[in-house]
């Protein structure tokens, strides 16, 4: 990246028309889109700053899931960050026109007693 960071996110999403061939390895740009999910050891401080590092060096969108709290917050350039909740639903307009997922499918699945008779 610009800065010499080397803290990639973990999910990142680069549109084509800026990258020509995909990378074996890592891309050294920034890209259009970075998710950060939040794991129990992680502070949500430091993966706030890390998003608003990317959007600071050019991503459109950085987007923050804290299954904890289950909650998605959507970081861009402009604006506040909106928060997300259950019964919501997560749009990307920017970067995939009509593409849709409901908050809800982010979580891991809950199965009923009889789901889970084989």
């Amino acid at each position: 990246m610009p800065d010499t960071n080397l803290k990639a996110p973990d999910v990142s999403f680069v549109r084509a028309s800026r990258l020509l061939q995909s990378p074996r390895y890592f891309g050294e740009l920034v890209p259009d889109l970075m998710v950060e999910i939040k794991s129990q050891g992680d502070r949500i401080k430091l993966i706030t700053t890390k998003i608003l590092k990317f959007i600071e060096l050019g991503a459109i969108i950085g987007i923050l899931i804290d299954p904890d709290e289950e909650t998605v917050t959507i970081y861009r350039s402009i604006g506040e960050p909106t928060v997300l909740e259950n019964g919501e639903i997560l749009t990307i307009p920017e970067l995939f026109p009509g593409w849709e997922l409901p908050i809800t499918e982010l979580w891991p699945p809950i199965f009923t007693e009889e789901e889970t008779q084989i």
